[in-house]
């Protein structure tokens, strides 16, 4: 993924996306920036190539829109990826 590879909201769907799949590794960084008690600020510049500073109202939501997913994923898009393995 490059830094411009990304949407400002993942696709909102109950089944997993082309997008999900091709961020699965933003989604787990997302979720061990969390875990770490990283700041959003820093995540964003790091993992989205942002300057919350120069945006901070897009960089929150780009933030929030894609850890809301990385969670959904958690939750229940991982059981997608669990039956496409199988078939």
């Amino acid at each position: 993924m490059t830094k411009e590879d990304f949407l400002d909201e993942p696709p909102v769907s109950a089944d997993l996306t082309a997008y999900d799949q091709a961020h699965l590794k933003l989604y787990m960084r997302l979720l061990d920036a969390e875990a770490d008690g990283a700041a959003w600020e820093e995540v964003v510049q790091v993992l989205f190539g942002l300057d919350p500073a120069a945006d901070a109202i897009r960089a929150a939501k780009i933030h929030a829109a894609h850890l809301a997913r990385a969670k959904w994923m958690t939750e229940h898009g991982y059981r997608h990826l669990l039956r496409a393995s199988y078939h």
